[in-house]
């Protein structure tokens, strides 16, 4: 398990627990909810709290490689 800070000066932190990396984030004022899908990474929207899974769409894809 490894928790970093962000360097991009936001208020959360980049995770890697078992293996499963992704970020948080603390909105300031817009609230939002429910799940988005992304090509790098599918997020989870909690009110403020954003979390940012990496995987996607692209996981998806990739298990077809090569044939």
């Amino acid at each position: 398990m490894r928790i970093t800070d962000l360097n991009d000066g936001t208020n959360g932190f980049r995770f890697n627990i078992a293996g499963i990396k992704g970020l948080t984030r603390k909105r300031q004022a817009i609230k939002r909810y429910g799940f988005k899908w992304g090509d790098a990474m599918t997020a989870l929207h909690l009110g403020k709290r954003s979390i940012y899974i990496e995987g996607g769409k692209r996981r998806e894809l990739g298990n077809n490689f090569a044939g």
